[in-house]
């Protein structure tokens, strides 16, 4: 590397960097996902060991491609710009995985409970993704400024990775350190010394209870509405048997002032009949 320009050492260096963590932090997260009991928490170890291991592998393969260019790939950072020997640098990395791996025992031995352990192994995986963050930030900083498009495009895309582990571990935290006050402190111990269970079970309780009064008003709000809407069709329209019983008054009504006509009609009739016999016997009387 010693025929290499200033610039790419400095971008060979922190890809070293980034391939020394990320082996480092595979080691740690086999040992983790052993001791691992929540479900989302292993399920997400699980996938980013997967991540992490094609990151080592892409690194990698970038490496070469610079030490095609006449560099000499690295696997550890080295102070000063001089390379390694392929013999030292095989001897480096037998002894930083050799390092790594006597780290995962370790691991397993901290904590008093399982959720204690697993609330440790968090932190650590934590400030791991923090430092592989801040690497391939510098990495990107670097390549663009060298116009090392592809060392770019992958560093990007690894950081966004590391990036949304952190998140998962930022929410994961704080559920595993409640986890550890729930296996060793005593209940008598906590804020509110366990009612808070009782309360929460009385609010859920109330909460139904409302929530089916509230139900049963507006039930009875919609019977009443159709009630109302419905009372002015009736009385406007009216039954049919209603209906036929104002026809069959009106048509009886009309019977009747047809048959008092009538039979005014026949007392005028006979009254002027009985008027008018004197006279025809009047006027007939000289004859006989």
């Amino acid at each position: 590397m010693t025929n290499l320009p200033v610039g790419t050492m400095k971008l060979i260096r922190y890809l070293n960097e980034a391939y020394g963590t990320e082996r480092r932090l595979e080691v740690a997260l086999q040992a983790h996902l052993g001791l691992a009991t929540r479900a989302t928490y292993s399920r997400r170890l699980r996938d980013h060991l997967t991540e992490t291991r094609r990151h080592g592998r892409e690194v990698a393969r970038v490496s070469r491609r610079i030490k095609q260019r006449g560099g000499e790939a690295e696997t550890v950072d080295i102070p000063g710009p001089d390379a390694l020997g392929e013999v030292a640098q095989i001897a480096v990395a037998g002894a930083q995985r050799a390092a790594a791996l006597a780290q995962g025992p370790m691991h397993a031995l901290r904590g008093t409970s399982d959720q204690e352990k697993q609330l440790k192994n968090a932190k650590t995986e934590y400030a791991s993704e923090a430092e592989e963050i801040a690497t391939y930030t510098a990495i990107i900083s670097v390549a663009e400024s060298l116009g090392d498009r592809e060392t770019v495009k992958l560093a990007r895309e690894i950081r966004r990775e590391e990036e949304r582990m952190r998140g998962f571990l930022e929410k994961e935290i704080p559920r595993l350190a409640t986890a550890v006050v729930n296996a060793e402190v005593p209940r008598s111990q906590r804020a509110n010394g366990g009612r808070r269970r009782k309360g929460s079970s009385r609010t859920r309780r109330s909460g139904t209870s409302r929530s089916t009064q509230a139900r049963r008003a507006s039930a009875s709000r919609r019977a009443a509405t159709s009630h109302k809407a419905g009372t002015p069709r009736k009385a406007s329209t009216g039954s049919p048997r209603s209906s036929g019983r104002r026809t069959s008054s009106r048509s009886a009504s009309t019977q009747r002032s047809s048959s008092r006509g009538r039979s005014g009609r026949a007392t005028s009739t006979r009254t002027t009949a009985r008027r008018a016999r004197p006279a025809r016997a009047t006027a007939t009387a000289p004859a006989r």
